[in-house]
C-alpha cells in the first residue's frame, strides 16, 4: 500500500472518533434551525393566545382613552396608566417570549442529543492565531456560509414583499372599515408573515443543516492506519483490563488459601470440591466460608488443610451445595445450618487437640495479617 493509499480517508469514523468530536462541539448543527423553531414557538403562542391578549389590550386601551382627561402627569412621576400598559403588555407578550426561548433551547437540545460538550468551553491558544481565522475566512465552508445567508436575506426579502403586496390589496386601504376590523387586519397579517417566513426558512434550514451534516461526516472520516491504530489502543485496553482482573483473582486466591490453615473444617466431596469454615462461638452468627474451590484449587485446599492438621470431612452433596450456593467471606446459605453444624459437632468431638491449639493460631494469622 502506498503512502498516498494511507492518507487516503475512506473509513467511516468509529464510535471513539464520533463521541470525542461531539465532545469538542464538532457536530452537525445550524442557527437557521433556531430560528425556524423560535418563530414557530411565537406563531403558536400568537395562535393561541392572541384572542384573549388583543381583548386585554383593547380593554386598556378604552379604559386609558375614556379616562384620559384624567391622567395627571407631573414631572419626577410615572403616571398609574403608563405602569398598567406595561403590565397589559407583559402578559401578552410573555407567553411568546417563553415558548420561543424553550423553542430555542430545544433546537439545541436536538442538534447536540440533548448532551453537553465541555471541550467547547476549555481556553485554547490556537483560537488566538489570526492564520486560522484568515483561512476560515476564506474557505469554501465561509463561502457556502455567505450563500446561506444570502439565501435568508433572500427569502425574507421575498416573504415581506409578497406580505406588502398582499396587506396592500386589503379593503383597509379603500373602503372605511370598522375599528375593530383594525386589530383583526393586524393580527391576520403577522400571522401571516410569520408562516411564510417559517416556511421558506425551514427550507434554508434543511439546505444548511444538510451541508452541516455531510461536512462534519466527512471531516470526520479515517483513514485506514488512523483506524487501525484505534483499534490497536482498543485491544491494549482490554488486555491491560484483563491482566489487572487476572491479578485481582490471583490476589483473591492468596488471601483466600492463607486462611485455610485457620479453619475448623474442609468439607469435601471428595475429589471435585473443597469448602473451608469457620465458627467463632460468640463472634459468628453462623459458620463463615473461608474458601472453597474446584478441581486443581480444591486439591490445593485440601494440601493445605492437611498440611496443617485441619479437620476435612468427605460429604459429597454438602460439599457440593456449599460450593454452588456459598459465597467466599460470607455466612452459608440458612438450608445448610443443620447439615454443617452435624459436621461441626462430629469434628469437635473427634479433632479435640485441634481446636485447643486454633485459637492461638488465628491470633497469629490475625497479627500476621496486620502486620
Amino acid at each position: 500500500m502506498s503512502d498516498h493509499d494511507k492518507d487516503q480517508k475512506t473509513e467511516q469514523p468509529t464510535s471513539k472518533r464520533l463521541s470525542e468530536a461531539h465532545d469538542r462541539g464538532q457536530f452537525a448543527r445550524t442557527p437557521e434551525l433556531g430560528v425556524v423553531f423560535a418563530l414557530g414557538a411565537a406563531l403558536a403562542a400568537l395562535s393561541m393566545g392572541a384572542a384573549s391578549g388583543a381583548g386585554e389590550v383593547a380593554e386598556y386601551t378604552a379604559t386609558l382613552f375614556g379616562h384620559l382627561h384624567l391622567v395627571s402627569f407631573t414631572a419626577g412621576q410615572m403616571p398609574l396608566p403608563v405602569y398598567e400598559g406595561g403590565r397589559v403588555v407583559g402578559v401578552v407578550l410573555l407567553p411568546v417570549l417563553i415558548a420561543t426561548v424553550v423553542a430555542a433551547l430545544l433546537s439545541g437540545g436536538l442538534q447536540s442529543g440533548f448532551r453537553l460538550t465541555p471541550d467547547v468551553l476549555g481556553f485554547k491558544l490556537e483560537k488566538l492565531n489570526p492564520l486560522p481565522g484568515f483561512q476560515r475566512i476564506f474557505s469554501k465552508t465561509a463561502l457556502v456560509h455567505g450563500g446561506v445567508d444570502f439565501l435568508k436575506m433572500l427569502a425574507v426579502g421575498s416573504c415581506l414583499w409578497v406580505a406588502m403586496r398582499q396587506l396592500l390589496s386589503d379593503p383597509l386601504f379603500s373602503t372605511p372599515v370598522e375599528t375593530a376590523y383594525l386589530g383583526r387586519f393586524m393580527l391576520n397579517g403577522m400571522l401571516g408573515l410569520l408562516s411564510r417566513l417559517i416556511l421558506i426558512l425551514g427550507i434554508v434550514a434543511a439546505i444548511s443543516y444538510a451541508y452541516e451534516y455531510f461536512k462534519t461526516g466527512r471531516d470526520l472520516m479515517m483513514t485506514r492506519e488512523e483506524v487501525k491504530e484505534e483499534h490497536k489502543q482498543a485491544e491494549g485496553n482490554a488486555l491491560v483490563k484483563g491482566a489487572i482482573r487476572r491479578m485481582a483473582r490471583r490476589l483473591a486466591q492468596r488471601q483466600m488459601l492463607a486462611a485455610v490453615p485457620t479453619a475448623d473444617v474442609v468439607v469435601t466431596n471428595p475429589t471435585h470440591y473443597a469448602v473451608a469454615l469457620k465458627y467463632e462461638r460468640g463472634v459468628d452468627s453462623a459458620p463463615i466460608v473461608l474458601a472453597k474451590g474446584e478441581n486443581a484449587l480444591a486439591r490445593r485446599i485440601k494440601a493445605l488443610a492437611a498440611a496443617h492438621e485441619v479437620p476435612m470431612v468427605e460429604n459429597r452433596p454438602v460439599a457440593r451445595m456449599l460450593h454452588a450456593t456459598a459465597k467466599v467471606g460470607e455466612p452459608i446459605p440458612s438450608e445448610l445450618f443443620q447439615a454443617v453444624a452435624g459436621i461441626l459437632a462430629f469434628v469437635y468431638r473427634t479433632h479435640r487437640y485441634y481446636f485447643y491449639r486454633l485459637p492461638g493460631r488465628r491470633a497469629a494469622a490475625a497479627q500476621g495479617g496486620a502486620s
